[in-house]
């Protein structure tokens, strides 16, 4: 056997191709790994933002009081995170009944969701 023939492994730029190839496979999957959590954090801030404004609208039927026409604001904490919300109460073309939608912001009053519903006279 000659000495060439003996000598056996990966040559430099072999090792290195491989090493970019699983940097930019690590790489990727960070980014996707920090995607998902960026979307964990935005699904829990809007389900206890909705939590927050189906407990307002909720008040608002449990309360059988015909709302009166025109905006208010509340405030709310779920999950020790504070909301900020307003309701618009607006006519509509039947009388005996008002459109009644809570709009929902962050802390930084950024619009997270809105939530629509329309209350009856008793």
């Amino acid at each position: 056997m000659s000495a060439r023939q003996a000598a056996r492994g990966f040559t430099l730029i072999e090792v290195l191709v491989s090493l970019t190839i699983v940097a930019i496979t690590l790489g990727a999957g960070i980014k996707a790994a920090g995607a998902l959590t960026g979307n964990a954090e935005r699904l829990a801030k809007i389900g206890s933002a909705q939590w927050c404004a189906e407990n307002q609208l909720t008040e608002m039927r449990l309360g059988k009081q015909f709302p009166g026409v025109g905006d208010s604001e509340f405030a709310c904490e779920q999950l020790g995170l504070h909301y900020l919300g307003r309701l618009v109460v607006r006519p509509t073309p039947n009388p005996s009944f008002r459109r009644v939608e809570a709009v929902m912001r962050d802390a930084e009053g950024q619009v997270l969701l809105s939530i629509s519903t329309i209350m009856a006279r008793y």
